[in-house]
């Protein structure tokens, strides 16, 4: 039997605020940017949250791997062997770190067969976190210190709220919106669009360009905790560690499932 793996996460959580505090010591600095081959930037703070997560967890649960964005070149024959593993974006949304906009997190997620069952969201500039595990719901928390409970929003009439993504829009977005009708839409960075579905502020988020697999699973934890759901095109829960590549289809979060969405994809 699989242990509880709510055991985890007050570790976890505060392993997530320590990381972001390292993040904010660079973003107050003037730090440098590179690029890795993809031209996706990188910076020291992805790097310095990287060595403190994969340092906490490997104390944390010495058994169980480690798959973090700055270390994932673990070929696909061994990790397919992982039936529990956390994985790690120890910055998520570096291109608004580097604008210097706020809108970045610290994602840690453990995964059991393929499903998220545990997942922290921290968000280092507003010192806000969000956080589930499998059966304990899903909750906020901000500086203010008393936890609230997350519940997505049901469809009540009105223009429908869509999440969107501030440095990644393209036809695909504008041709979604188009179906959907009257609508609010709603531009964030990085795993937070996830968290406003999840809180109630976004009905759905259409993702239908490039993500990886560290992107979305800490958060999808969440939502679904939330009562909603993160799926691919043909509404099947978004799964992990699945094939060689370490890519997301593209998929729909959404949180009242009353709702054809895959009209709204034709």
């Amino acid at each position: 039997m699989n242990p509880d793996p709510c055991q985890w996460l007050d570790a976890v959580r505060r392993l997530a605020v320590e990381a972001g505090a390292r993040i904010l010591e660079v973003y107050d600095s003037d730090f440098a940017v590179q690029h890795k081959a993809d031209q996706s930037p990188l910076t020291e703070a992805d790097m310095a949250a990287h060595r403190h997560i994969l340092a906490g967890l490997q104390q944390l649960t010495p058994d169980i791997p480690v798959l973090s964005e700055e270390s994932a070149s673990v070929p696909y024959a061994e990790r397919r062997q992982w039936r529990r593993y956390w994985l790690v974006d120890p910055l998520d949304g570096t291109r608004e770190f580097v604008k210097r906009n706020g809108e970045f997190t610290v994602n840690i997620a453990l995964i059991e067969d393929g499903r998220p069952v545990l997942g922290v969201v921290q968000v280092p500039v507003l010192d806000i976190q969000y956080y589930a595990c499998a059966g304990g719901g899903a909750w906020r928390q901000d500086d203010a210190g008393t936890p609230q409970r997350l519940q997505v929003r049901p469809l009540d009439g009105g223009p429908i709220r869509v999440a969107g993504s501030r440095s990644h829009r393209g036809d695909s977005l504008q041709r979604f919106l188009a179906r959907i009708g009257e609508h609010e839409l709603i531009s964030m960075g990085s795993s937070l669009k996830l968290c406003l579905v999840a809180e109630g502020r976004a009905d759905v988020y259409p993702r239908l360009g490039p993500t990886s697999e560290w992107d979305t699973a800490a958060a999808q934890c969440v939502v679904e905790q939330a009562g909603g759901q993160v799926t691919d095109l043909d509404l099947q829960p978004l799964r992990y560690n699945t094939k060689d590549s370490l890519l997301n289809p593209h998929f729909l979060v959404f949180g009242d499932a009353r709702r054809d969405w895959r009209r709204d994809l034709a």
